[in-house]
């Protein structure tokens, strides 16, 4: 009795098993990184050639385990059977079993074969060229149609296609966007090319973007932000990515680090980029049909005078929830002067690294911090781009993200790579921080 009841279990066991797996794979709406709700015509591509591939997959399987349990129910030992009449060959079986397989073969082949061709191809005319570079670890985004660099948020036209030119600056990485499309590998010393375009009917989204190639000790923590829009409004985003960076509110810059709830901005300084104020993120902004005050919106970037203004759909799965590493602390109380922190910048290490675009900095080892302050992300998408964040990752930085070439800064630490001291105060991070929030 023990030895029947054991296999019904077994039998219990698995058929549970498959049917929590079948009901799991039932919803895929709401998982952010699925590529079975793909938005591009290279998605859904290749979506179609998965499901015929899983179909023929299929088919096979369940032949050739019928026949398998067929086999071994029909013809296994009986007492007191003959012994079953020994063979050489079945010519027709052969035939069969050759034949078949070479057909299914063809039939999978031909799709896989054209679907390859089709997007190995050159992308067409009107594309949008954006050249990839992957870093560790971070990505750089250039537009080269347009003249300008960013880095780490990657911002798409909906319904226009968008030619990719894949280079690595160190190891090898892997560009992938999952509900867009990807992946494509990035190397060093060569272009690799991919191309695909957002459906039409997509508006103002975000979507999450990886690395899929192991990379290093950061590997995990390369990502980055894809955003549709309408062409519209990409195309203003773009006209105003080419701009100097504007600069304000220079002073008590509410969010920075310490500063009072309510502290109003002060008057920009005498000097200083882009007069204008730059409104401060918040979650609550108008939405994409202009209610003021939405729920469920949050404004990606934008300006004042003609700049850009559009709100993006606030998705849980592309916030950062990544903690502060233990022991990481910055002073409370502190209120940082964006003017101060623009001077500061100016004559620190931070220009060796990189560009802020109408300035003396213009180095390209590091991201493009020309509009830093319209960015929802820091480190390529680990922490959320705050004041919180940001000053301990100037003041700590590979504490916050393994591996990370940028030095500390804060006064006391030293860089595990060289053992040069950091030199800055927190009060002198937090100016720097204010200017960096106020570049819009």
């Amino acid at each position: 009795m023990t030895g029947m009841l054991r296999p019904r279990r077994l039998a219990t066991a698995a058929l549970t098993v498959v049917i929590a797996l079948a009901l799991a794979a039932c919803n895929n709406q709401d998982l952010p990184n699925t590529t079975f709700n793909p938005h591009s015509e290279f998605g859904g591509a290749i979506d179609d050639l998965w499901d015929k591939l899983l179909f023929w997959g299929t088919l096979v399987f369940v032949f050739v385990e019928a026949a398998l349990i067929f086999v071994v129910v029909r013809y296994r030992h009986r007492e007191g059977r003959p012994e079953p009449k020994h063979v050489h060959g079945n010519t027709t079986l052969e035939i069969l079993w050759t034949v078949v397989p070479a057909f299914i073969l063809a039939v999978i082949a031909i799709p896989t074969v054209k679907t390859i061709f089709q997007f190995q191809s050159s992308a067409p005319a009107n594309a949008i060229q954006v050249n990839v570079t992957g870093h560790q670890w971070w990505w750089e985004f250039e537009y080269p149609q347009y003249g300008f660099r960013t880095a780490n948020e990657l911002y798409l036209p909906a319904g226009r296609t968008v030619s990719f030119h894949l280079k690595s600056q160190d190891v090898i990485h892997s560009f992938w966007i999952p509900q867009l499309g990807g992946k494509r590998d990035v190397i060093t010393n060569r272009t690799n090319y991919l191309w695909f375009t957002p459906d039409s009917t997509l508006g103002a989204d975000v979507w999450n973007g990886f690395c899929a190639e192991y990379c290093g000790a950061s590997h995990a923590n390369m990502k980055f932000r894809a955003f549709t829009l309408p062409e519209a409004d990409f195309e203003r985003w773009a006209a105003h990515q080419k701009l100097p960076a504007v600069f304000g509110p220079p002073a008590g810059a509410p969010g920075t680090p310490g500063a009072p709830a309510g502290t109003p901005p002060a008057p920009p300084a005498p000097g200083a980029r882009g007069g204008a104020a730059a409104p401060q993120q918040t979650a609550s902004a108008p939405n994409a049909a202009g209610a003021p005050g939405a729920p469920g919106v949050v404004p990606v970037a934008a300006t004042q005078g003609g700049g850009f203004d559009f709100a993006i759909p606030r998705r849980e799965y592309a916030i950062p929830q990544t903690p502060i590493p233990d022991g990481l602390t910055f002073t409370a109380g502190l209120t940082g002067d964006a003017e101060r922190g623009r001077q500061l910048f100016s004559r620190s290490a931070c220009v060796g690294c990189h560009t802020i675009g109408g300035t003396l900095a213009a180095s390209p080892i590091g991201p493009n911090l020309t509009h830093v302050g319209s960015r929802t992300t820091i480190a390529a998408g680990l922490y959320p781009n705050d004041a919180e964040h940001l000053a301990r990752w100037i003041k700590n930085a590979p504490a916050m993200k393994p591996g990370v070439i940028m030095p500390p800064f804060g006064q006391g630490l030293r860089d595990p790579r060289t053992n040069a001291p950091g030199r800055l105060t927190d009060a002198q991070i937090a100016d720097i921080v204010a200017y960096l929030l106020a570049l819009k």
